[in-house]
């Protein structure tokens, strides 16, 4: 039986009230000091997240394994949103390797200025939709949706944990351009791996030989990180994951075809095309 969750509002976004305060959120986005050798993995909630942390690890460890099969995955990239993470990342010694799902209006203003690096990753968004469904089923701390349709609903108008997916691709996006910004997208590092994980190393400065990318790629495969109970989630507390509703890794491109309607695939490319052709954004992902 899942608890109640509650959820509070921070400047008109929704976020769990179990580990984050508005407190903690107002305190990091001005007082939290970024360090010109903080690398950054930012996302909106289910578009690789874990994906990302796990190729950033094994690239910090030149594809050696030992790091990400002995520390829990929040750990090695404390989440710096979250009371547990924010405590995490203040303790982190240098280089830090830190994770966040916040927009980029709450991001710490220390960031300009800053030289950190942000790898922003983003994924078709009715995959994330369909993700964030799944998720919120067998996550403690979100609200379980009545149905596909009234999240869908919800999803659109930005009524989920984190705000709105359009807002949040849109803002931090407004960076691309900046040396100090990469992006990528899920799709890519489905379909080229290898080239994707050499695309990071560059831009981190990193020099990896083939024979390291090969075991980066290989580490953070999907069978890998399914079998590694450090990234695997398993680890994680009842209290916040129901792990007889299912697992967290669901590593699929394209599976919204099997659970949106016609009709709701159709709404969803209105709002889609409202915001993304009018934002003139510039922005093609595969829908």
């Amino acid at each position: 039986m899942a608890m109640a969750c509650e959820y509070f509002s921070h400047s008109g976004v929704l976020f769990p009230s179990r580990d984050y305060s508005s407190e903690a959120l107002s305190y990091l986005e001005n007082e939290f000091q970024v360090r010109d050798d903080d690398i950054f993995s930012i996302t909106y909630p289910k578009s690789g997240t874990n994906w990302m942390l796990e190729i950033l690890s094994l690239i910090r460890c030149d594809g050696d394994p030992g790091w990400v099969r002995s520390v829990l995955s929040w750990h090695r990239v404390p989440w710096i949103e979250s009371h547990e993470g924010l405590e995490a990342a203040l303790k982190y010694p240098s280089p830090r390797l830190l994770c966040s799902h916040l927009p980029i209006q709450f991001f710490p203003k220390s960031l300009q200025g800053s030289k950190a690096k942000i790898i922003y990753t983003l994924r078709c968004p009715k995959d994330v939709l369909v993700s964030f469904y799944h998720f919120s089923q067998v996550c403690r701390f979100l609200k379980t949706p009545e149905s596909l349709g009234s999240f869908l609903e919800d999803f659109l108008s930005g009524n989920v944990v984190y705000g709105s997916w359009f807002d949040h691709i849109t803002g931090w996006l407004g960076m691309k351009g900046s040396e100090n910004f990469f992006s990528i997208t899920y799709e890519e590092l489905q379909q080229d791996p290898q080239g994707s994980v050499r695309r990071i190393c560059h831009f981190l400065g990193k020099e990896l030989s083939e024979e390291q990318v090969a075991s980066v790629v290989e580490n953070a495969s999907f069978q890998s990180m399914k079998g590694n109970k450090m990234s695997n989630f398993s680890q994680l507390s009842d209290k916040y994951m129901d792990h007889q509703l299912g697992a967290l890794l669901r590593r699929i491109c394209g599976d919204w075809r099997n659970h949106l309607s016609e009709a709701q695939s159709q709404q969803f490319d209105t709002v889609y095309q409202e915001w993304i052709v009018d934002a003139g954004a510039g922005l093609h992902l595969p829908l």
